[in-house]
């Protein structure tokens, strides 16, 4: 599963942005396109119980994108968060948190942002398979 997935250069940028202004919590949002393509994010309220080393992204912000992609607008296609401490890559509680579903899952901090997929059985954390970013505009 070779996949590359594309993103605005500037997309990619205001995830890193938001993590370097939340230095002491994990930042969330959802990221919205195609399969193929990040197109938009939608930031979201982290409200994890410990949002300093874990992420839940606010459920009305979750139903609020469905439902504005049911209607028309972009697909959910998956979400980012940041990982203020620690390395740029799947942690055994995002594994924890995957589906399996497909969902891209980008993870940044200030410097980086590294993208996977979710998937049954992978190779990274045992739930993500590498996902290469082109950087586009």
């Amino acid at each position: 599963m070779g996949m590359t997935v594309e993103i605005a250069t500037r997309i990619a940028q205001a995830i890193r942005d938001a993590a370097a202004a939340s230095p002491d919590e994990e930042v969330c949002g959802l990221l919205l396109g195609t399969a193929e393509r990040v197109e938009a994010l939608q930031p979201a309220r982290n409200v994890a119980a410990d949002p300093r080393t874990s992420f839940e992204i606010d459920p009305q912000a979750l139903l609020a994108a469905y439902r504005a992609a049911r209607a028309g607008g972009p697909a959910v296609v998956g979400h980012y968060h940041s990982h203020p401490a620690g390395p740029v890559r799947p942690s055994a509680a995002d594994a924890a948190a995957s589906h399996g579903d497909g969902a891209l899952w980008i993870i940044a901090n200030a410097e980086t942002t590294g993208c996977w997929r979710a998937v049954a059985r992978g190779p990274v954390a045992g739930r993500f398979v590498p996902v290469a970013l082109r950087f586009v505009g």
